[in-house]
């Protein structure tokens, strides 16, 4: 007598409705990938689109790398605001005004004498008290015109100043300019001396006037933006 399997049937549907529901997964995969490539074919038709309306009107050469990274700096997207140009640095490197003084004070150590009578004679400069070998720098841009002995002084710096006069600069100890050179504002050209007639170290600083003579340095160097304070007496 024949076996039948009663399970034999509900193996048949079972495997058929496992079939069915496999082929409706891979149909349900397909259709999204399928969805999912329409989406970036249409996302990469558009960026071709606004390229290409970046660029109308323009003639693009890639050629070099500089003009791709120029072509990458003036891309611009829609939309977004917009970032100020890049200052590249050779642009900044433009001639700078110049700001050196014009006029400088010939020592840093005080004031000790006037200019005017002293001890019964003329004294026609002012006196800055400093230590022996102090820089003595030029008052003004000029010309040296004469460096070397003079009496009274021991040794001096003569220096056609930029407005015409004539700056003295006397006792000094050394001298280190040469006659017939072009010195500006602030250059030392000598240091500050005992020698002469002289009581101490100090720089002797006179200002002639090729009409009047000697003047009084101290007002003609205020008058140009460099203050000496006057002493009470003579």
């Amino acid at each position: 007598m024949p076996v039948t399997d009663p399970l034999s049937s509900r193996r048949t549907g079972g495997t058929t409705s496992t079939r069915r529901r496999t082929a409706t997964k891979v149909a349900t995969v397909s259709a999204v990938v399928t969805a999912s490539l329409a989406v970036l074919a249409g996302a990469d038709q558009h960026m071709a689109d606004n390229t290409g309306r970046l660029n109308a009107g323009k003639t693009v050469d890639l050629g070099t790398e500089a003009q791709q990274s120029a072509q990458a700096v003036a891309y611009t997207i829609p939309g977004l605001p917009q970032l100020p140009p890049i200052e590249l640095p050779w642009e900044t490197n433009k001639p700078a005004i110049e700001t050196r003084p014009h006029t400088v004070r010939p020592v840093a150590g005080a004031l000790t004498s006037n200019y005017g009578s002293r001890w019964g004679a003329m004294h026609n400069g002012i006196d800055f008290g400093d230590a022996l070998g102090a820089p003595i720098a030029a008052v003004t841009d000029g010309v040296v015109i004469e460096a070397g002995p003079a009496s009274g002084f021991g040794m001096w710096v003569r220096v056609q100043q930029d407005d015409g006069t004539v700056g003295v600069y006397g006792h000094v100890n050394e001298i280190l300019a040469q006659v017939g050179q072009q010195v500006h504002a602030g250059d030392i050209i000598a240091t500050v001396g005992n020698r002469g007639q002289s009581t101490g170290p100090h720089l002797h600083y006179e200002v002639h006037h090729p009409e009047f003579g000697p003047i009084d340095p101290a007002p003609w160097l205020g008058g140009r933006g460099v203050a000496v304070e006057s002493l009470g007496g003579g």
